[in-house]
């Protein structure tokens, strides 16, 4: 690296911890920070596991609440993880116009909406019934552990999906109050489908990673080997969707969107190895689609 990309990085690293004088703090900026609109990704898995469990809507007060805590939660582990990333994020070309490495937002401001995050989190824990209230300590710690476990191992791609695919539990148990082998079924279906495209996503950042000792699946086995693995684990993830069919009593409306979401996976897996690296931000985006496509097929079974 020559002198000026020296430079750069060194103004980079230097600058995460205050924001800049000139620019004023939004809600866009907020909004942006922990990539608000990718909710998506998990909230409607959280739906689909309440519908199952009550059998159809189980009211609003369960409906607001499980809202609440999908939103505080996974506001509160992207505002943690810009906050513990943010040096990492300012040396690396990609992330480095995130807000905190180009001074929009400073690491007080990061930490204070994930303080709002765990507070809406922990409200509604509280609210919902006791077994939701009892599993809220271990729900925060393993949202501040994530950040940090592609620090010493290549499983954090796992760590990622079961912290998120504990929201498909979530709200199985913020109806039920308990756990069902249907219960894990979601749970491991939803980690499985998540660790899957956060391979693929990881690639993006395979040298990065190589050269900053960072652990990642790509970083370590390189990147004809991480697609295999991640099509592995979204061939596991189908699998453990059609077998919750049988244990929840879903129809065929279930399964056809279980068979859309596989054609789904298996275009943007086409898609990277077609195209290699540069395709796999298009092959993440198309996850947006899965948790969606999953719970219509949910909700067309049961109200039709």
């Amino acid at each position: 690296m020559n002198v000026l990309n020296d430079a750069t990085v060194e103004f980079r690293v230097s600058n995460v911890e205050q924001p800049h004088p000139q620019r004023r703090r939004s809600l866009r900026n907020y909004l942006d920070l922990v990539r608000f609109e990718h909710t998506l990704f998990a909230l409607p898995f959280a739906y689909a596991g309440m519908l199952i469990a009550a059998g159809g809507l189980p009211g609003w007060p369960i409906f607001v609440w499980i809202t609440l805590a999908m939103a505080g939660a996974r506001t509160a582990a992207m505002a943690l993880n810009r906050v513990i990333d943010a040096r990492l994020d300012a040396a690396n070309a990609r992330t480095a116009g995130r807000e905190i490495p180009r001074g929009v937002l400073a690491k007080p401001d990061a930490l204070l909406l994930a303080a709002i995050g765990i507070a809406l989190l922990g409200l509604a824990g509280w609210a919902l019934n006791p077994l939701t209230r009892n599993l809220l300590p271990v729900a925060v710690l393993a949202l501040v552990l994530y950040s940090y476990t592609k620090r010493f191992t290549w499983l954090c791609h796992l760590w990622l999906g079961a912290t998120i695919g504990a929201a498909a539990a979530g709200g199985w148990i913020a109806v039920t109050g308990s756990f069902a082998l249907a219960t894990v079924a979601l749970w491991v279906a939803v980690a499985l489908w998540i660790a899957g495209f956060d391979v693929i996503y990881g690639i993006l950042d395979m040298e990065f990673d190589r050269s900053h000792h960072i652990h990642s699946i790509p970083a370590r086995f390189g990147l004809q080997a991480a697609l295999a693995i991640s099509a592995a684990m979204h061939a596991l993830a189908v699998l453990v969707l059609l077998w919750l069919a049988p244990l929840t009593d879903l129809g065929w409306l279930y399964a056809v969107s279980v068979a859309v979401v596989a054609g789904v996976l298996v275009r943007s897996h086409l898609l990277v190895h077609s195209r290699g690296a540069g395709a796999a931000l298009a092959a993440f985006n198309a996850n947006l689609y899965v948790s969606s496509l999953i719970l219509a097929g949910v909700a067309f079974d049961l109200f039709l």
